[in-house]
């Protein structure tokens, strides 16, 4: 019965996070719904010297950009000024999709490139190749293809076609790329009737169509969050070390040039989604349909949170494009998730009611409590997220949070690699995405509730904090490395930033990883394998410290003591207050679950009871870890069409949920005692 996979593990074949055959038609029919692109189009006119002297005013010369490295600042000075685009607006663009960064030339999900995000996704397809079964480094993850179409995702054909640069030295070097970006800003405004506009305010229109969106909402959402960075300002140094800064600037956005673009307006009538208004949601329903003998799909009606709580929010990576995604959670024979958020824009599409319960975790127990979000990107390679994904997203999650009263720490927003196996025979399946280039750091400043440190070392207790910038860990088998293995050795994926550490079994660089006899069985032995995740932890997550030795601090993990270079001068992490748990004194070990079932005895007798099997790992005694929650001991038995056949079990049985290796564990409460921070 096709049911039995999503209650307790992914359908390998069918899964969101691990796409085959995904469909990828583009996002997009276009990105302006006006007249044709011009084969050449015209410069803007030179600013006036008023404008140029404030332009000046914002750039390197200013005092308050003293020290800013020229290259990258004096890109954007150079093309604002090229191209009569207020710098601000330049500025907050490119922030907004990429935060001034340029990721070495590769391209974004959505096929973007540079800090302008000029898309090519033809380029970026062809780039990529198609990767043979297996190489992904998690077998059940075959690549999935991502097909170019609308100008929406050509935009560097018209800004090759605007400066009269080579589409390939717009893809690859930042200051060419910057200024094409200018070009485009300027055509776009150019054709919406406002050559010539030196009011920032004036270039809403144009903003909002370099967001690619088709949809009013979410062009209006990428604009607003444009102005709203130009108001705040921001100054950060880039992936390649490059010093930018926007400075504060008072800005009065005007709305009414969106109207020109002519998008079309999204309607819900059938459903209002669950988001912040300003985010304009889409709801694009996910089936709940029978198909006889008792089989149906691809989600549960439920009644949260009166019937129970919702704890987790769960972030995915889709391995696929947004279309295909959107497509694939349409399908009644197919898995469900709440969310997909669309990388260009940051566009999301709302599919299952917050109320029910998707078929996306892997694991049933916290598939009935919580809310999955899948990202339009890929957790093996080195295609980035854009920042108005990652805000849209953040933005999403600060609602969802609040309305459920969720906590807005690492213990309750799950990436898909945190979720444990249900039962030993299901851990090594589980999935890993989003994968160690997702930035938690950011994403957690993106929600209001950075990682910052609010003890001493007394606490015993750290948060791992790594500065991406500069963490930059090997893996292998990523996708996005083509060709054979080197000398037998498995490929080396580039050195992207990442929030990922690697643990060691001793103090040093070479010594080997920890073993994790559940994700890599039957040795237990971990690689650097971009999907293995046995010896690995991840910004925001906390663990306890077990010993010190000068630049390495080890911390407990899984059952054993792993170790972590953290020097005094770029440490890797941060002292924490936390409430630690070990195991009871008398005891030699207690058993780890990956569910909190309820005891037998709570099932009704028409209800198989759920065993409550340990999963294959040994918390010995000695060892601490960090307290997530109290989660309920229920089960959710959802097994037929009607929901009024639906039930949730409760029992008596007390649990914590505790970090205990990169997943999550839950450990009964009757085995375990609580430790004060610092005790």
């Amino acid at each position: 019965m096709r049911r039995k996979y999503p209650r307790n593990q992914r359908n390998p074949r069918k899964s969101p996070s691990l796409r085959v055959g995904v469909a990828t038609a583009a996002v997009a029919a276009a990105a302006l719904a006006m007249s044709g692109v011009p084969a050449v189009g015209a410069r803007a006119s030179v600013p006036s010297a008023a404008v140029q002297g404030r332009q000046s005013a914002q750039s390197g010369q200013d005092p308050t950009t003293a020290g800013v490295s020229a290259s990258r600042q004096a890109a954007f000075v150079q093309a604002a000024r090229e191209y009569a685009v207020p710098l601000p607006v330049l500025l907050g663009v490119s922030y907004l999709e990429t935060r001034w960064d340029a990721h070495k030339g590769r391209p974004s999900m959505a096929g973007g490139y540079g800090p302008m995000h000029l898309t090519d996704l033809a380029a970026a397809t062809a780039h990529d190749g198609t990767p043979a079964p297996g190489e992904r480094g998690d077998p059940a993850r075959p690549g999935a293809t991502r097909t170019p179409s609308g100008p929406a995702f050509r935009t560097v054909d018209l800004a090759a076609r605007l400066t009269g640069v080579r589409k390939a030295t717009l893809r690859t070097d930042p200051a060419a790329n910057i200024r094409g970006g200018a070009a485009v800003l300027a055509e776009y405004q150019r054709r919406l009737g406002g050559a010539g506009a030196t009011d920032p305010g004036d270039w809403y229109g144009a903003v909002a169509a370099y967001s690619g969106a088709t949809e009013q909402t979410a062009a209006r959402a990428f604009a607003d969050d444009v102005y709203a960075q130009i108001g705040t300002g921001a100054s950060r140094t880039t992936d390649d070390g490059q010093r930018v800064t926007l400075a504060p600037t008072g800005v009065r956005a005007d709305r009414t040039w969106l109207r020109k673009l002519g998008l079309r307006t999204t309607t819900n009538a059938a459903h209002t989604p669950e988001c912040p208004a300003d985010l304009g949601c889409e709801w694009i329903p996910a089936p709940y349909q029978e198909f006889g003998d008792g089989d149906y799909g691809n989600h549960d009606l439920a009644d949260r949170p009166n019937s129970q709580k919702v704890r987790y929010i769960v972030i995915h990576s889709t391995e696929g494009s947004y279309a295909g995604t959107v497509n694939l959670v349409q399908d009644p024979t197919y898995v469900s998730w709440h969310y997909t958020l669309r990388d260009s824009d940051g566009h999301i599409a709302q599919h299952v009611p917050t109320k029910d319960v998707a078929w996306h975790a892997g694991n049933w127990y916290v598939n009935a409590k919580s809310i999955g979000l899948e990202h339009e990107g890929y957790a093996a390679r080195g295609d980035w997220f854009t920042e108005v994904m990652y805000r849209n997203s953040a933005s999403l999650v600060r609602y969802l949070a609040a309305k459920y009263d969720i906590p807005l720490d690492r213990q309750h927003i799950l990436g898909h690699d945190n979720v444990p196996g249900i039962t030993p025979a299901y851990v090594a399946g589980m999935h890993w995405d989003p994968g160690p280039y997702w930035d938690w750091g950011h994403y957690f400043e993106l929600l209001g509730a950075p990682f910052t440190q609010n003890a001493t070392a007394a606490s015993g207790v750290v948060t791992i904090k790594p500065n991406p910038a500069t963490n930059r860990p090997i893996f292998t088998n990523c996708e996005d490395n083509p060709g054979p293995p080197s000398e037998g050795r498995p490929r080396r994926c580039r050195a992207w930033p990442s929030s990922a550490l690697l643990l060691h079994t001793e103090p040093r660089q070479n010594a080997p990883l920890l073993k994790d006899v559940g994700s890599n069985p039957p040795n237990g032995v971990s690689t650097t394998n971009v999907a293995d995740i046995g010896s690995r932890v991840s910004t925001g997550q906390q663990y306890a410290v077990a010993e010190v030795r000068v630049e390495w601090t080890a911390i407990w993990y899984l059952g054993q003591k792993g170790w972590f270079f953290n020097p005094a001068d770029a440490p890797r992490a941060v002292w924490t207050k936390a409430t630690l748990v070990k195991p009871k004194q008398g005891k030699d070990s207690v058993q780890i679950y990956g569910r909190a079932y309820p005891e037998a005895s709570a099932y009704p007798s028409d209800v198989p009871v759920q065993p409550l099997v340990p999963l294959q790992y040994t918390w010995p005694a000695g060892q601490e870890y960090v307290l997530g929650m109290q989660p309920e001991a229920e089960y959710y038995r959802a097994v037929t069409f009607d929901p009024a056949d639906h039930q949730v079990i409760r029992g008596q049985l007390r649990y914590y949920q505790v970090q205990f290796g990169h997943r999550i564990g839950y450990v009964l409460a009757d085995d375990v005692d609580l430790v004060s921070p610092g005790n």
